[in-house]
């Protein structure tokens, strides 16, 4: 499951600041393993820099723009009621009454709540007023009547 990417470098000792990176800090410490393109690459240095994010250097070349993922038995469990942004994207979107209204593309997070991004663009505020229930069994996001015009 996706937890960052390669992004610019960082200093002059191999190490680059992970874009998109997860909130779970124990991800980036000395010694974890990430998946780079599928491959596992161990973190062999981690410093915080600017606006929260993690410079890391890997025992390995990797090229900038490379996905960085760990195996999804390796994340936690959640509590009742959340979910990984990867269990979300592409997922149906149907308002109650079933009128299809999208594809989920992204979760964009915000400082009040997250938004899901439809297709065609659209943004859906994940609150309770837009969103009835998420149902990953059947794939789908249902909106409460009367939200998307």
């Amino acid at each position: 499951m996706p937890v960052g990417r390669v992004g610019r470098p960082h200093g002059l000792d191999g190490a680059f600041v992970v874009e998109r990176g997860s909130e779970d800090e124990s991800r980036y410490a000395v010694g974890a393993v990430l998946l780079v393109n599928g491959e596992p690459a161990t973190i062999t240095l981690s410093r915080r820099v600017g606006r929260g994010r993690h410079a890391i250097r890997l025992d390995r070349p990797v090229e900038r723009g490379d996905g960085l993922a760990v195996h999804r038995s390796d994340l936690p469990a959640l509590p009742e009621g959340e979910f990984y942004t990867f269990e979300i994207v592409g997922l149906r979107v149907e308002e109650v009454g079933g009128r299809a209204v999208g594809v989920v593309r992204d979760v964009l997070p915000g400082p009040a709540n997250d938004n899901l991004v439809l297709d065609d663009g659209t943004l859906v505020p994940m609150v309770e007023d837009a969103i009835r229930s998420i149902d990953r069994s059947a794939g789908v996001v249902l909106l409460n009547p009367g939200f998307i015009d």
